[in-house]
């Protein structure tokens, strides 16, 4: 009976000293929520199913479902993108330490898992701080509170965001020599032409003067290798895009017939972009909260482009919002590139005058 009471004791004690960890990560990680609210994301998708043609936007994709069906589809044999950015990040990762600096503030947008980050961060010692900003909540957490532990000497300062608007940053204990802002994945890609532009140059005033960007970008190719990445035999890309039907009827009182839309994905050459739709298998009405959409046969709902760049291409986006390019890595069969940019610094020279008054070059 002592040896069982010991045991329940021991027990309770280590139940009690996981729950004081937990504790101490979500306080190491207290989360800045600048999400979309519900009337938000309820605006946004009215107004999607009332263009022509019907639309919806990508950013509600990531619930906690939604998140972890993108981490499965990032292990797909298909899916080059991450395997490939990876493999550049690991074989480059010296040479991109060294051409970031040490010392900076790192904003990650859209950081998922972070994994690709643990590659940057264990070689950038010096990092004053770490800043994941996602539109999940409650997988930034997780992820915050696991990098919390294993990089208990840099500050974490998740933010819960949609960063196509603008959010604050978390004000850092140290001062950082910059900011540099880390985009991978290809996100930029989600985003047309000129919207791409206005983010940048969003980005662009994150950073400030003599920041840094470090970008990843899908490269055109071969149709078919596009088309498989995002059509993928098991179905899981499927399952990504119908779950935000899933989450629209959960969240917003909507009746969708979730089996009743196909997906499909397809590569428009002369846009460069992959185009996913949910496609109306059937005459059928739904209701969002009250509003009423009618769907015939064959009728699309858009729910994300993804478009494909040369790194000249992307490199003439960039520049509208003030960046040079720096440096590009790529795989050996040119399917990804990581592009390193630069802010110019801005230096204002200020000269004593006899008055003692200053003037400003």
């Amino acid at each position: 009976m002592k040896g069982c009471r010991a045991q329940e004791m021991r027990a309770a004690l280590h139940t009690a000293f996981e729950a004081e960890i937990r504790d101490q990560m979500r306080a190491l990680t207290a989360i800045v929520n600048k999400a979309p609210d519900a009337r938000t994301f309820l605006d946004d998708v009215v107004a999607g199913l009332s263009q022509t043609p019907k639309r919806l936007p990508s950013k509600y994709f990531y619930d906690e479902r939604g998140s972890r069906l993108f981490d499965e589809i990032c292990t797909l044999e298909e899916y080059y993108l991450t395997r490939t950015e990876l493999t550049i990040m690991q074989q480059f990762a010296e040479e991109i330490a060294e051409a970031l600096g040490q010392g900076n503030m790192l904003v990650e947008y859209g950081s998922g898992s972070s994994l690709k980050t643990r590659i940057l961060l264990d070689r950038l010692q010096c990092t004053v701080a770490y800043v994941p900003v996602d539109i999940s909540g409650e997988h930034l957490e997780q992820t915050a509170g696991r990098l919390a532990k294993a990089y208990p000497h840099i500050e974490i300062l998740p933010v819960c965001a949609d960063f196509t608007t603008e959010f604050e940053l978390p004000r850092s204990k140290c001062t950082p020599s910059q900011n540099l802002a880390y985009f991978p994945g290809s996100t930029i890609g989600n985003f047309k032409p000129k919207d791409a532009r206005r983010l940048l140059q969003r980005i662009a005033s994150v950073c400030g003067s003599g920041g840094g960007l470090l970008i990843g970008i899908d490269l055109q190719k071969a149709i078919q290798t596009i088309e498989a990445a995002y059509n993928d035999r098991n179905g899981v890309t499927m399952a990504f895009n119908r779950n935000l039907l899933h989450r629209i009827n959960r969240e917003l009182d909507a009746d969708f017939r979730v089996d009743a839309f196909e997906h499909r994905a397809i590569y428009n050459e002369e846009l460069g972009r992959v185009e996913t739709y949910l496609i109306s298998d059937r005459h059928q009405t739904v209701t969002v909260d009250g509003a009423t959409f009618r769907f015939e046969v064959g009728e699309a709902i858009c729910t994300e482009y993804s478009h494909k760049y040369t790194i000249d291409g992307f490199h003439a986006i960039a520049a509208t919002a003030g960046f040079s390019l720096e440096r590009a890595w790529s795989d050996d069969q040119e399917l990804f590139a990581v592009l390193h940019f630069r802010l110019p610094a801005i230096r204002l020279n200020t000269h004593k005058q006899i008055d003692g008054s200053t003037r400003e070059d």
